[in-house]
């Protein structure tokens, strides 16, 4: 297959991403990750295996309505069968009844299984000030 028809197919998994997050489709979000995917996302525990459905539905949970989540520097690369992608991401929605904004960074790594793409490594992070107060800057923007 050519790096333009992976590359094709890894921006479809994304898109489908960003509508089960909007929607709240906890299965679709699983379904993008390798079951034993490595995680290392913005919540505690420092990181894990797997995205776990039962996680991610308690999470989904906490939004009002729906979560948007929209990429910008996207840096794709695809070689053979794995693919790296570098991205700022923005994510708003509302928890609580309030407005929530926020910028994070986002790499990951994807594996071709079986003729299908699915992300083995996410890691997603906020930088902190270092000032001593160690304080998550999710006041920066791009």
């Amino acid at each position: 297959m050519s790096s333009t028809t992976d590359r094709t197919e890894i921006e479809s998994l994304f898109r489908r991403l960003e509508g089960a997050h909007r929607d709240h489709d906890a299965d679709a979000i699983v379904e993008a990750y390798a079951s034993d995917a490595v995680i290392y996302d913005l919540a505690p525990p420092l990181a894990r295996r797997g995205m776990k459905r039962d996680s991610v539905v308690a999470w989904l949970a906490g939004w009002d309505g729906p979560i948007q989540i929209d990429a910008r520097d996207v840096n794709l690369s695809v070689d053979g069968d794995l693919a790296f992608v570098s991205a700022l991401n923005r994510m708003r929605g509302r928890i609580d009844g309030k407005d929530q904004d926020m910028w994070y960074r986002t790499t990951m790594c994807l594996r071709k299984t079986n003729g299908r793409w699915r992300i083995v490594c996410d890691h997603s992070s906020v930088p902190f000030y270092m000032d001593g107060s160690y304080r998550a800057a999710v006041d920066l923007k791009p």
